[in-house]
C-alpha cells in the first residue's frame, strides 16, 4: 500500500503562534522536505500575501502546491482574483478548500447551500480546464457530516464530478474522535471508490495522529499534516510521527528517506526557531533515552527490551542517562570510551555511581550534563589534570549605570594571569574575564561559544537563600556539551559550570556514549 504524503508546514504551520517564515526560510524548509521524499509540499496561498507570491516566483518544483479557496460569491471563476493567483503560481498541483458544512455556508459565506455547491464545482472545473491537478480540501467536513451527512457528501460529489483528483476530509476544528474519523472516512471511501481520499486532521483534542492512522485504515491514501505538528491553535497532525508509524507499524511502502527523519525534524525546528520537544516520538532527543537502572541494564543487554524500533532506522540514537536511579551498567556504558576497563564489576564503577547519587541529592543533575560527568569520572579515576587553577575572582556592580566588572586571576604552569572585563551582568563579565585569561594560554578557547544558560532553584522553601543549579551548554561547532554547577550563590554555581565547560574542552580525553 502506498500513501501520498502532503506537507503543509509552509502554510498551515506558518499559522502557528510565534512562527514567521521568511522567503529564505520557506525555500530551505522546502528543500529539506523535498530531499526527505515528501510527495507534495504546500507552499502557501499566493493570494494572501506578497511573501507567498515571491516564494512561488523563486521556487519551482513539480512537488510544490499552491493553496487557495473556491471562487468568491457573485464572482465568475475565470474572473476570481484568488483563482487567478493560483494560476500565476504556476504549480502543476493546486489545492483549494470549500465548505462542507451547512453552518459555515450560511453563517460564514452568507450564501445558499446550492450556491456553495456551484462555487465548488465551477472552481474545480476552471482549474482542471487549465491542466491542473486539483486537490479539494473539504473544510469542516467531519463537523458538516455530523450536521447534515447528505450535504457534506454532496459537496464532495460537486468537486469530484467537476474533476477533482483528490478529496480531502478536513477536521478543521480538531474535535472529531478517531473512531468517528474511521467511520465517516469509511463511508466516503465506499461512496467514491475511484477517487483518492485524503485526511487533514487538527490536534485540538490531542488525537490528530491517531485519527490520521484511523483514516488510513478506513481507506484514505493521501495524508496531510505539518512535519513537526505545529499549526494554528493546538497544531496539526504530526507528519514525522505518522510517516514512521505507517512505514514501521503498518508496513506501507517506504517512499521517503526514513533514516533522515530525525535530522530533517531538527533542521526544520532550527529554521522555525523552535526547541524540538525532547519527547517527540521517533525524532526527539529523549525518544530512545533510558534512565531507570533496570531499563538501562536491559537495553545494554538487548535494545529490544525497551525500544520498540531500532533508533538508527529513523536516524536517531539511544541514550543512557545518569541520575540517582541509574545502575552500574549505565555508568560503565557511558564511560567505556574513556575507561575500557571500567566494567560493571569494577569497584570504581560503584564509587562513581555512589558519588552521582550523593551529588544529585544535593541538587546536581547529570542526565543533561555529560561534560561535568566526564570530569567527575576523570577526577575519581585519578586521570584528571587541571588546565588551570583559580587564584581569585572578584565581581563589582556599579549603580545606577548598571556596569558589571569581573577580575579573574588564574595560574597556568606556575604563571599567574589576571584579566578584567566588563559584561552584561555579573555572569557575562565573569565569562569574558575567564575566557580572556585562558585564551592567552589556550588559543582554542576562542572556538568555544556559550549557547545556553539555565538557572533552576533546587529548593524554593529557602527563598532567596535557596540552592540553585546552573546548566551551561557550550559548543565549538564540532561538539556540544553541558556542564552543571550547584551552590546557594548563583555566581559560584555559574563559576563551577563555566570552569567545567572550559576544562571539558581543554582536557579532551574522549567522549562518552
Amino acid at each position: 500500500m502506498k500513501i501520498e504524503f502532503y506537507d503543509t508546514t509552509l502554510r498551515d504551520g506558518a499559522q502557528a503562534e510565534g512562527i514567521s517564515f521568511s522567503v529564505t526560510d520557506k525555500k530551505q524548509i522546502f528543500g529539506l522536505l523535498d530531499n526527505f521524499g515528501i510527495d507534495l509540499v504546500e507552499g502557501g496561498d499566493p493570494a494572501s500575501n506578497p511573501k507567498d507570491t515571491e516564494f512561488f516566483a523563486e521556487c519551482k518544483s513539480p512537488k510544490l502546491v499552491a493553496f487557495g479557496s473556491t471562487r468568491h460569491r457573485d464572482t465568475a471563476a475565470y474572473a476570481d482574483a484568488g483563482l487567478l493567483k493560483l494560476m500565476e503560481a504556476d504549480t502543476p498541483t493546486v489545492c483549494i478548500f470549500g465548505k462542507a458544512s451547512v453552518l459555515h455556508v450560511k453563517e460564514v459565506l452568507g450564501v445558499t447551500p446550492e450556491e456553495n455547491l456551484n462555487m465548488i464545482s465551477e472552481s474545480v472545473g476552471f482549474l482542471k480546464a487549465h491542466g491542473k491537478r486539483v486537490i479539494f480540501d473539504a473544510e469542516h467536513f467531519y463537523d458538516g457530516y455530523a450536521e447534515d451527512p447528505k450535504y457534506a457528501l454532496t459537496a464532495l460529489s460537486a468537486a469530484y464530478m467537476s474533476g477533482a483528483d483528490t478529496l480531502v476530509l478536513c477536521d478543521t476544528n480538531g474535535g472529531t474522535s478517531p473512531f468517528k474519523v474511521y467511520n465517516v472516512t469509511k463511508v466516503v471511501a465506499e461512496k467514491f471508490p475511484e477517487a483518492t481520499i485524503g485526511v487533514h486532521l487538527h490536534n485540538d483534542t490531542g488525537t490528530a495522529v491517531a485519527s490520521t492512522l484511523m483514516g488510513v485504515n478506513a481507506g484514505a491514501r493521501h495524508v496531510q499534516g505539518t512535519f513537526l505538528g505545529f499549526g494554528e491553535r493546538c497544531g496539526n497532525a504530526n507528519l514525522s510521527t505518522i510517516i514512521a508509524d505507517l512505514i514501521l507499524k503498518d508496513y506501507v511502502e517506504e517512499t521517503v528517506n526514513l533514516s533522515a527523519l530525525t535530522s530533517t525534524a531538527h533542521a526544520i525546528a532550527e529554521i522555525s526557531n523552535l526547541n524540538l520537544d525532547p519527547s517527540m516520538p521517533y525524532v526527539g532527543a529523549a525518544a530512545f533515552s533510558h534512565k531507570a537502572g533496570m531499563h538501562s541494564d536491559a537495553v545494554l543487554k538487548d535494545p529490544r527490551t525497551f525500544e520498540h524500533v531500532c533508533p538508527s532506522v529513523v536516524g536517531n540514537k539511544d541514550r543512557i542517562l545518569l541520575s540517582e536511579v541509574a545502575g552500574r551498567s549505565a555508568v560503565a556504558k557511558k564511560l567505556e570510551n574513556l575507561f575500557p576497563s571500567l566494567d560493571k564489576a569494577n569497584p570504581k564503577t560503584k564509587e562513581i555511581l555512589d558519588m552521582v547519587k550523593l551529588l544529585e541529592m544535593k541538587g546536581y543533575q547529570f542526565e543533561g550534563a555529560d561534560g561535568s560527568f566526564v570530569l567527575l569520572a576523570e577526577r575519581m579515576m585519578g586521570s584528571f589534570k587541571p588546565s588551570f587553577e583559580l587564584e581569585n575572582y572578584c565581581i563589582k556592580a556599579t549603580k545606577p549605570d548598571g556596569t558589571n566588572t569581573a577580575e579573574v586571576s588564574i595560574r597556568v604552569k606556575g604563571r599567574v594571569t589576571t584579566v578584567t572585563e566588563n559584561g552584561n551582568g555579573p555572569v557575562n563579565a565573569l565569562d569574558k574575564a575567564l575566557r580572556g585569561a585562558l585564551i592567552r594560554h589556550y588559543p582554542q578557547i576562542a572556538e568555544v561559544a556559550l549557547v545556553d544558560y539555565k538557572v533552576r532553584v533546587v529548593d524554593s522553601s529557602s527563598a532567596t537563600g535557596a540552592m540553585v543549579r546552573v546548566l551551561i551548554t557550550s559548543s565549538d561547532k564540532k561538539d556540544t556539551w553541558t556542564t552543571v554547577g550547584v551552590s546557594t550563590d548563583i555566581i559560584e554555581a555559574s563559576w563551577s559550570a563555566l570552569t567545567d565547560s572550559f576544562e571539558y574542552k581543554l582536557t579532551g580525553q574522549g567522549k562518552i556514549v
